[in-house]
């Protein structure tokens, strides 16, 4: 089975993309080293290689061979979709980049941040309920066939609008559900591993409609095809199994994480406890 396009460039020149993610990898380490100064306490080296991870995954993903073929074949553009919505966006969200962001702040800063954490705006839109249909809705939404050809079409609609969306969408979704970045109000931890693993249903729907669809979707890839020398059936099948699969590996991996961080929370709240009996036994 044939699925790498004949006579294709393994990589796109986005230098706005380019530069533009250096400068976020250079902003974050320069932060993370005046916190350290700040607090006097090392910044978090995992929290810091969590977002050097995804701005890497990031730069692959919009330089690399999933955008330089993605007007030519299908996968390699869901292969877009995983990797910012399902690995670089909650990775940037385990790298507690509002925590990062408060310790740098002066002492107004840091009030006017707190107020917005807790403003309406952002409780409505870190309620995991919003986040769940909002990554739901650009997931689905972005494989209708006149939104993908719009997008497939549009250079600046695929870079400006699509991408930011994906990324925004992930952000949101993840946020209150894993890491220990600053929240006005965390779901419970029940509440985020059932937003997590429901999260497979939208995913696995939309790989087997892709997958099992008996004709070609997209006019686009049929196109693209003459020259790819791809069939875009079994390109298509193809991208439909790695949103299904990959999707479901992908889920219940971060189902774990918060598995791990709700057990952990809940050693801590047992010691607590056991800290506070030994207290008051001694005073009695």
């Amino acid at each position: 089975m044939q699925i790498v396009p004949f006579n294709l460039p393994f990589w796109e020149p986005d230098y706005f993309a380019l530069v533009n993610l250096l400068a976020l990898a250079a902003f974050y380490l320069w932060a993370a080293r005046r916190a350290t100064r700040i607090t006097g306490q090392p910044w978090s080296w995992l929290k810091a290689i969590s977002f050097l991870l995804a701005i890497l995954i990031m730069l692959l993903t919009y330089l690399g061979p999933f955008t330089a073929w993605s007007h030519d074949a299908f996968w390699p553009h869901m292969m877009q979709h995983i990797a910012i919505m399902m690995v670089a966006g909650p990775l940037i969200v385990l790298s507690s980049p509002i925590t990062l962001t408060l310790i740098n702040l002066g002492p107004q800063g840091r009030r006017n941040l707190v107020k917005v954490l807790r403003s309406r705006p952002i409780n409505v839109i870190t309620n995991p309920y919003f986040g769940w249909f909002f990554f739901a809705f650009v997931l689905l939404g972005a494989h209708m066939i006149f939104v993908m050809e719009w997008v497939l079409n549009d250079h600046d609609a695929m870079s400006f609008i699509e991408r930011p969306i994906f990324l925004a969408a992930a952000l949101i979704f993840y946020y209150p559900l894993i890491g220990s970045d600053l929240i006005a109000k965390r779901p419970a931890p029940s509440v985020r591993l059932v937003s997590l693993g429901l999260m497979m249903i939208p995913e696995t729907v939309l790989g087997m409609v892709i997958h099992f669809a008996p004709i070609p979707l997209y006019p686009t890839y049929i196109d693209a095809s003459i020259s790819s020398g791809l069939d875009p059936l079994t390109d298509q099948k193809f991208a439909g199994a790695l949103m299904w699969a990959l999707g479901m590996v992908l889920d219940g991996f971060w189902m774990m994480l918060a598995a791990l961080q709700w057990w952990r929370d809940q050693e801590k709240e047992t010691d607590k406890l056991e800290r506070h009996e030994a207290l008051e036994a001694k005073q009695r």
